[in-house]
């Protein structure tokens, strides 16, 4: 009788971590209706009172659609205008209730309050434009606009030129280099990840201690 022997045992797969399972989960937003939904919605609430950027999901609605990046640009562009809007809206209607809580979360000093302020009297259009495009938080620019009663239109142009400039240059890098940096980024997801959250940490930080 021949000698059979049993096949080995399959190696379980190794169970992807909370990191690699989110971002799996964002990408396949791509080609669905509810993720420009949920871009819009992120990009407006960022402006306002939302921590996290929306270039995260940016990137990655990018990555699962390259020929639609000029599509997200325009939607993150539009979302974040239209929360700065309403950042100025709860500055200059909301100040008790809403307007110092949120600048007491973001900004506990009021040193970004004073920074703001002298951006704004020195460089007028042109400082609202370096916060647009900047990591540093755009939320606390926006109320805070609206608390000094500053001026909605150039509030509003300021936001166009700037998000627009910064949401259109991260959906076009991933459209002409996304066949590249992906692997790259997929293949060190972890170090990726940590890396966004320092950037984000250094907005806030620069925005205490500029």
């Amino acid at each position: 009788m021949d000698d059979i022997t049993p096949a080995p045992a399959p190696t379980p797969a190794k169970k992807e971590n909370w990191i690699r399972r989110l971002y799996a989960w964002t990408v396949s937003w791509a080609e669905h209706p509810a993720g420009t939904h949920a871009l819009f919605w992120i990009a407006f609430a960022e402006s306002s009172f939302f921590p996290i950027p929306p270039d995260v999901l940016l990137i990655a609605l990018c990555f699962g659609a390259r020929q639609k990046w000029a599509k997200y640009a325009f939607v993150c562009m539009i979302g974040s205008v239209l929360g700065g809007v309403a950042g100025w809206l709860i500055g200059w209607g909301l100040r008790e209730p809403l307007a110092l809580p949120l600048l007491q979360f973001f900004d506990n000093s009021g040193h970004a309050r004073v920074q703001i302020e002298a951006w704004y009297n020195t460089y007028g259009f042109w400082g609202i434009l370096i916060a647009a495009i900047t990591p540093i938080p755009y939320k606390v620019f926006t109320v805070f606009s609206g608390m000094m009663e500053y001026s909605l239109p150039l509030l509003i142009v300021a936001s166009i030129v700037g998000r627009g400039f910064r949401f259109y240059v991260v959906a076009s890098i991933i459209r002409i280099f996304g066949p590249t940096i992906k692997p790259f980024i997929e293949k060190h997801l972890e170090l990726c990840f940590i890396a966004g959250t320092l950037a984000v940490v250094a907005g806030f930080f620069a925005l205490k201690y500029f």
